[in-house]
């Protein structure tokens, strides 16, 4: 499957503009992790574009959110690789845990975007190029501030052996480049 296949796909299932944002965050932090780790930066990107495929359908129930992406993926033969990932990303609908770069990579890495989003948020401007790393450093520390926002996984950057420092500014980064898609 390439790109663009996968922008048709999650045009057909997902609906929520916001949703779709989330994904391409996601998409754009993946990659850039797979850059600096030294993994396939395609794949990875597929992973965080694809990973919320069903949050729609599943009405975001975490019991089974997660399954529907993989089994839809699976009728695509998308790389086995990546729909394992995103059948770990979210651990409430499986019995799999977390093992490689990849699963915590995309748990962390989709994770954070929101953290990041709700950040720039609160700035006067509510632009992605107002926001320093340490700012979204600071908003981690406050559970009060998108309480929604699951900080152990965030913090399962160091399995990556990134600090939250470096996970944080590689991750803005990420969204910074594509600001413009994300309008912000």
């Amino acid at each position: 499957m390439n790109r663009n296949e996968a922008i048709k796909l999650l045009d057909e299932y997902i609906k929520n503009p916001n949703m779709i944002k989330h994904s391409l965050a996601s998409e754009s932090v993946m990659a850039k992790l797979a850059d600096k780790l030294g993994y396939d930066r395609d794949k990875w990107a597929m992973a965080g574009l694809l990973h919320d495929l069903d949050v729609e359908i599943t009405n975001a129930d975490l019991k089974i959110h997660g399954k529907e992406t993989a089994r839809i993926l699976r009728e695509y033969n998308l790389d086995p690789d990546i729909i394992d990932a995103i059948t770990r990303h979210n651990e409430g609908s499986t019995e799999l845990k977390r093992e490689t770069h990849f699963h915590f990579a995309l748990a962390s890495g989709e994770t954070i975007t929101g953290l990041i989003t709700a950040t720039t948020l609160v700035y006067p401007d509510k632009k992605l190029s107002s926001v320093k790393p340490k700012s979204v450093v600071k908003r981690m520390k406050e559970k009060a501030f998108a309480a929604s926002v699951n900080r152990d996984i965030i913090m399962e950057c160091e399995k990556l052996g990134m600090s939250i420092e470096e996970f944080a500014q590689l991750s803005l980064n990420a969204m910074q480049s594509i600001n413009l898609e994300l309008g912000l």
